[in-house]
């Protein structure tokens, strides 16, 4: 429902998420795997929030609309234990949780993924770019 990815699309999710690696992102980055899910931190840095995590379900839907409702419960609860690492290894002050659903809506990878990011007073997170 509701979906965007081409066809022929070669999802770099799935791959990291099944065991494989690419150019941008090795097994040694993930730190949390599920029977449901897999966290690694992301090849894409903000400068001020560095340790930048995406959790993604390890079986492929696009987005939020497609996921089943065991998946997205295993999701969920993968984003809190990473929130929770985050928040207790980088001792920052906060911690914001995106997730993005169309183009519209900056999806830009198609496969569902939640993104965890430290957060610090004035990091400026939604008006820097990434590096």
């Amino acid at each position: 429902m509701f979906n965007h990815e081409p066809a022929g699309y070669e999802c770099p999710l799935c791959l990291v998420a099944s065991g494989g690696e690419d150019e941008l992102t090795s097994q040694q980055d993930v730190v949390l795997r599920t029977e449901r899910t897999t966290a690694f931190v992301a090849s894409r840095w903000w400068p001020n929030n560095l340790g930048h995590v995406l959790v993604v379900p390890n079986a492929h839907h696009e987005n939020l609309y497609d996921l089943p409702a065991p998946d997205g419960h295993a999701v969920h609860d993968a984003v809190r234990a990473i929130a929770i690492g985050i928040r207790s290894t980088y001792g920052c002050a906060g911690v914001s949780i995106r997730q993005h659903n169309e183009p519209a809506g900056y999806q830009d990878a198609w496969h569902h993924h939640v993104h965890v990011f430290p957060r610090y007073p004035g990091d400026n997170l939604y008006n820097t770019r990434p590096l």
